[in-house]
């Protein structure tokens, strides 16, 4: 079984021993070098039977700095430490070599280089065309780049000519407009990246792999398989390339880069599969959200690709290879696509990458699984509340050797998770919950459903830690936090509910016309609008923010909602606030002031910061029990937080 992806390939001169690949991906870890942080994100998923890893974006010069620098004296030592740590598990190591054109800013603070003045939508900033001798400049640094690469004994490279980067500013009509030899036609315009890659040969030898990563870039009139089919030919006719990595996407249509849980397995297939039957004897990657070996396997026996990207999925779970080779694909942790973590976690404020179903990821050093440590003094230890963090926190404790007990009110572990599993196109969120369960019964976790604790039952219990995890209730008082002191005229009305209630019994609810007041801004309040107007409802949704679903935009999931919305009855107002709903209408203004109007509304679905169920803290406190507060029970917040806080209580006791 899984014989295609688990047989080893040669790139190059370079044997991998397996067709798992973990494309380059920028983590945020290391505060711009190969930090011992970094160094170990890469080593744990080397322990866990990955094949290939390409490391994050190198910057080839000033103009175009990243977290990673050719030009910075420290990285030549610190890619011997990596490799040390990478070596006694098999997993080779290529690097990616990248400048940003447009989409970076240079050190000096000057204008970023490209192929045209086109301004990037990332950085809004007029690039200055490149002269002759700027190109021939930087394709010398590229070329510096792959010889520090390579005298630092790393097996390959991998040049990066996709997502709207430099290389790929120049191949594109829409941002190369010069009209000189680079610019023009498509032999013109590939003319750079076909510089650089003669220039990067010249420091390749057998045994030192040179690719080169490729992608459709989600324009009109842009790139797409047919240029990249025709370059791929070029390439392979001069013999510049060992592989092509094959992508989706560029910042004009960002979230078809990383591709959340509303897309397919292997979406990405029908822009990238051509391109990789057309490298032919020349090995090929794609990528496009595989989560299991069983799904990569099937791409490589069908001659889709020869290596398949699983980037994500080892985010989730550093030993998806090693646990399925030893027949437990069941216990790998499923990556659910989310974006939360990983991307969504890196591109907001903590500026670093992470999981929202692996607490461990990004900090490898100190957390995780395998950081888990046997305790000297087992106590008994109740879970109360059967969410995403009481479930990580018992799976946790237990692992420790804890007497673990988990007390649960409803008939069903999963808690709100499980309610946002039932929006569309978030059914993924279930796996996590279903793997939460298998993980605490196989742990040896008590498990009591339909159980309500209360004060009287804690004696019964007789517990030596508490872990409260006991959620949050919808927030249904009416007050938007533009306005605090001036709560929605008939809130308390029938037709309002939470977006709880929509949930738990989602073919239920019947409206004509439905109003959405979204006052938090993650994505409750689009998947709420998204299941009413699929259902046949005219939805308007309304939050005092000046954008939609602000919380969850690095996440890469509101435009991808928006277009689907946008083939349905559905608009928003943005800035605004609801001042009254009385069950047939509601009327709006904006948080400035002015003008009110108004809308159809028979349903009013209320979103706010929920407040926390700790009804039981007083008497656990009365009581002197150790106890820790974890997710929403301590204070309402998402994901990320409820599994990581839930992991910290599991591993603290």
């Amino acid at each position: 079984m899984y014989e295609h992806v688990l047989s080893p390939i040669n790139i190059g001169g370079v044997t991998v021993p397996n067709r798992v690949v973990r494309t380059a991906h920028a983590t945020g870890i290391g505060n711009g070098h190969m930090s011992a942080e970094l160094i170990e994100y890469h080593a744990a998923r080397a322990q866990g039977g990955v094949g290939l890893t390409i490391i994050e974006i190198l910057s080839v010069h000033p103009t175009s700095p990243a977290s990673l620098n050719a030009f910075d004296p420290r990285l030549g030592g610190e890619y011997t430490q990596l490799l040390e740590a990478c070596a006694p598990h098999g997993m080779k190591l290529f690097q990616q070599i990248w400048h940003a054109g447009h989409n970076g800013s240079p050190l000096d603070g000057s204008p970023p280089w490209s192929a045209s003045d086109i301004p990037s939508p990332q950085v809004g900033v007029v690039p200055r065309p490149m002269s002759k001798d700027q190109i021939q400049e930087i394709v010398g640094a590229y070329a510096d780049a792959v010889k520090l690469c390579k005298d630092s004994g790393l097996h390959g490279v991998e040049i990066h000519g996709a997502h709207g980067y430099l290389p790929q500013q120049f191949l594109s009509a829409n941002t190369n407009k010069r009209e000189d030899e680079y610019g023009g036609s498509l032999a013109n315009r590939m003319r750079f990246l076909l510089e650089i890659m003669r220039a990067c040969r010249v420091h390749a030898a057998d045994g030192f792999a040179v690719g080169v990563r490729l992608a459709a870039d989600g324009t009109t009139g842009g790139i797409g398989p047919d240029e990249n089919i025709a370059v791929t030919r070029v390439l392979k006719a001069e013999g510049l390339v060992d592989f092509v990595n094959v992508s989706m996407g560029s910042y004009h249509s960002f979230p078809k880069m990383i591709g959340g849980m509303h897309e397919p397995v292997g979406y990405e297939l029908e822009t990238a599969e051509p391109v990789a039957r057309a490298s032919g004897e020349v090995p090929s990657i794609v990528t496009g959200r595989f989560r299991t070996l069983e799904e990569a396997d099937q791409v490589i026996r069908l001659g889709q690709a020869d290596l398949v990207g699983m980037t994500r999925a080892t985010i989730a779970d550093p030993d998806l290879v090693s646990k399925t080779q030893r027949g437990q694909a069941n216990r790998v942790r499923p990556c659910i696509a989310c974006n939360q973590g990983c991307v969504g976690q890196l591109l907001g404020p903590l500026r670093k990458v992470g999981c929202a179903v692996n607490a461990g990821a990004g900090f490898e050093t100190r957390w995780g699984d395998d950081k888990l440590t046997q305790t000297d003094n087992a106590r008994h230890v109740l879970v109360i509340g059967g969410g995403p963090a009481g479930m990580e926190a018992a799976r946790v404790a237990a692992r420790r050797g804890h007497k673990v007990t988990l007390a649960e009110a409803m008939p069903d572990l999963g808690g709100t998770l499980e309610l946002a599993s039932r929006a569309p196109t978030r059914q993924q969120f279930k796996d996590f919950v279903l793997w939460l369960q298998d993980e605490i019964y196989a742990a040896g976790v008590q498990v009591k459903l339909s159980t309500y604790v209360t004060a009287d039952d804690l004696a019964a219990f007789a517990p030596d830690h508490i872990i409260l995890a006991t959620g949050a209730e919808p927030r249904m008082d009416g007050l938007q936090m533009s306005h605090p002191g001036e709560a929605i005229r008939g809130i308390e009305l029938g037709h309002v509910m939470s977006s709880n209630d929509l949930f738990h019994q989602p073919g239920a609810i019947r409206a004509t016309h439905a109003l959405v007041i979204d006052d938090v801004g993650h994505y409750e309040g689009l998947a709420s609008a998204e299941h009413l107007a699929k259902s046949g409802t005219k939805v308007t949704l309304v939050t005092r923010l000046p954008t939609l679903a602000p919380e969850v935009r690095s996440a890469l999931m509101v435009d991808p909602a928006l277009e689907r919305l946008s083939t349905l009855d559905f608009t928003y107002h943005v800035g605004t606030r609801v001042l009254k709903t009385d069950g047939q209408s509601a009327e709006l203004q904006a948080v400035t002031g002015g003008d009110v109007w108004r809308v159809n509304a028979d349903l009013v679905v209320f979103i706010s910061l929920n407040r926390p169920r700790t009804d039981l803290l007083q008497s656990i406190q009365a009581q002197s029990i150790p106890h820790t507060l974890v997710g929403d029970a301590n204070a309402p917040r998402f994901l990320v937080r409820a599994v990581a806080e839930g992991h910290a209580a599991g591993r603290s006791i």
